[in-house]
């Protein structure tokens, strides 16, 4: 497990990624495993690039292809109308936005 990224989703700091050749701004909200193993990363970009072009929405990221991890000095508010907390992708969760 990565206490870096719980301390993000707990703290509900912005953070700035590399993710497939590009930089990215995130609000993490949920961290897990999924059935196949894989640790994966439920949030919501909110700036950057990305392979099918959709700068801003919800994204499932694979931790292990997450390259680089860093704090920014913005926090948000959660967006809990379109965030789901029990997020099947995952059969176990770590940690996650209430």
């Amino acid at each position: 497990m990565n206490l870096q990224i719980c301390d993000a989703i707990e703290r509900r700091i912005v953070r700035e990624l590399r993710y497939n050749a590009y930089s990215r701004l995130v609000e993490p909200y949920v961290y897990g495993i999924s059935r196949r193993g894989d640790e994966l990363l439920r949030c919501y970009q909110v700036a950057g690039g990305s392979v099918s072009g959709e700068r801003r929405g919800w994204k499932l990221l694979r931790v292990a292809e997450i390259d680089s991890f860093h704090a920014t000095q913005t926090s948000f508010e959660p967006r809990m109308r379109s965030y789901n907390p029990d997020d099947r992708a995952m059969r176990e969760i770590y940690c996650r936005i209430e």
